[in-house]
């Protein structure tokens, strides 16, 4: 599968104002976004919630290499440069989808905002809830000590 907005050629800074213009209209008390080398964070409050998103950034080091008629070349250094500015451009605007997606279905009842957003919510020593349980999700996958797919109290 192709990544979402692949070739988009939307700046990052036109990114970033359509998701602090989405979590404004979403009622978003608070809003902040900042990068730093390999990752961007936006963090928002709303309904009592914090919330974190950290965006992974590639490495412009990643792209020292392009594919050209299926063998890998060296690049220059502006073809690194482009191809990392489209890399993080197309990482903004998947990002605004996902916000954007969660936001609705939250707003359609769908879900509440704490499910829709609940791996991003901030919790007590500035973690994650989703940095506190997927590594015991992935170790209780790993050792099979999961509940039957279809086990009590589940919709039939």
């Amino acid at each position: 599968m192709r990544p979402y907005a692949e070739g988009t050629s939307v700046p990052v800074e036109k990114s970033k104002g359509e998701i602090e213009r989405l979590l404004s209209q979403a009622g978003a008390e608070s809003v902040m976004s900042g990068t730093m080398p390999g990752r961007a964070v936006i963090a928002f409050e709303v309904r009592g919630r914090r919330i974190r998103f950290d965006l992974p950034l590639p490495a412009k080091e990643a792209f020292a290499e392009r594919k050209v008629r299926g063998y890998y070349r060296t690049a220059t250094t502006e073809q690194q440069a482009t191809a990392w500015e489209q890399a993080c451009r197309q990482r903004w605007r998947a990002l605004l989808l996902v916000i954007r997606a969660k936001l609705e279905s939250s707003a359609s009842g769908i879900e509440t905002l704490e499910e829709a957003f609940l791996a991003q919510i901030v919790v007590a020593g500035g973690a994650t809830v989703g940095s506190q349980i997927i590594p015991r999700l992935n170790e209780a996958c790993q050792t099979g000590n999961l509940p039957p797919l279809l086990g009590a109290g589940s919709a039939s």
